[in-house]
């Protein structure tokens, strides 16, 4: 069982490690495993990579990301400049799929809002607007709306489980009700758990994934 001590000294260094975040004004606090991350950065994508540094290092069991964006001065855009160069970045990123879906900023925060049918579709059209300049936040409020009734869903995550490296398949569950699944068992890593959570995300129909899979090391 690693200390929170041990928890903190390695987040603090993973993050200096990571050449495209400034991590000087990034503080960190470890009680029982969940990591807080507080202080400022200069971009909403190196707060989003500072939060997924953390998920990388052994022990963590959950992260709170209260890290501000403090955009440079002069980097300050508009809303509606904002919200132009999002559109065409969702747009780019997903030609059919983005017809409904919608974009909405106010004090630089997008909100995404619509319907998709994949939760890839969701998944990519955050990380599409992410990039967009002079953006502080993200809120993803795209519904998933499969056209399919999903079939089968349970015994296709347990196989995408059995063919994934990555995944110790023997330690986890899957419950699957309707097109909503639940994960139970237990992982070596936040890594192991996020994956396995990515791949039960993968099967067709899903609308809803809750991970109660513990991270024991």
């Amino acid at each position: 069982m690693r200390t929170d001590s041990d928890i903190k000294r390695d987040v603090e260094t993973e993050l200096k490690w990571d050449p495209d975040i400034d991590a000087t004004d990034i503080a960190v606090a470890v009680k029982s495993g969940v990591v807080t991350l507080t202080g400022f950065v200069r971009s909403y994508v190196h707060k989003y990579q500072a939060e997924r540094d953390v998920k990388r290092v052994a022990g963590v069991a959950g992260v709170a990301n209260d890290i501000e964006v403090r955009l440079p001065s002069g980097s300050e855009r508009p809303d509606p400049e904002i919200a132009r160069d999002a559109v065409a970045a969702l747009k780019a990123e997903l030609p059919y799929s983005s017809q409904n879906m919608k974009v909405v900023v106010k004090s630089g925060w997008v909100e995404l809002e619509g319907s998709a049918e994949w939760n890839y579709q969701r998944t990519r059209a955050e990380e599409a607007v992410r990039r967009v300049k002079g953006i502080v936040g993200v809120r993803n409020l795209i519904v998933l709306k499969p056209s399919v009734a999903p079939s089968q869903i349970k015994s296709k995550i347990e196989e995408a489980f059995r063919r994934n490296a990555e995944i110790d398949a023997n330690h986890i569950t899957v419950e699957a009700s309707g097109s909503e699944v639940i994960l139970k068992g237990s992982v070596r890593s936040w890594a192991e758990r996020q994956e396995a959570e990515r791949a039960a995300w993968r099967a067709p129909g899903v609308t809803k994934v809750d991970n109660r899979i513990i991270i024991s090391v």
